[in-house]
Order: C-alpha cells, then structure tokens, then sequence
C-alpha cells in the first residue's frame, strides 16, 4: 500500500469515527465511555496522518 492510499484509507477511517461520535452524543443516553474511545481512535488517527504528512481534509 501507497503512502497516499494509506492516508486516504486513514482519512475515511477518521470520517467514520467522527460519524460515531455524532451519532453516539446524539442517542438520548449517550455512552461516555464509547464516545471517550471513539475520540481516542480518531485522535490516533489524526496523528498517524500528520506523522505521513497529510491532515484529514
């Protein structure tokens, strides 16, 4: 696998935790524990694509 095509596959991977997130906050009794996890999924992911040199866009 392409550098490129592994920041792309980071990027849609960061895009569906982000869609997690919002959907988890918005159930009437979120779960903080899965939001918690989620944001530490993604903010891994965000630094992996900053450590290639491309940002989630």
């Amino acid at each position: 696998m392409s550098l490129h095509d592994r920041a792309e596959s980071l990027k849609v991977k960061h895009a569906a935790l982000e869609s997690a997130i919002e959907m988890e906050t918005r159930r009437p009794l979120p779960d903080n524990t899965q939001i918690h996890d989620l944001k530490r999924k993604k903010l891994l992911i965000k630094d992996e694509l900053s450590r290639i040199g491309s940002g989630p866009h």
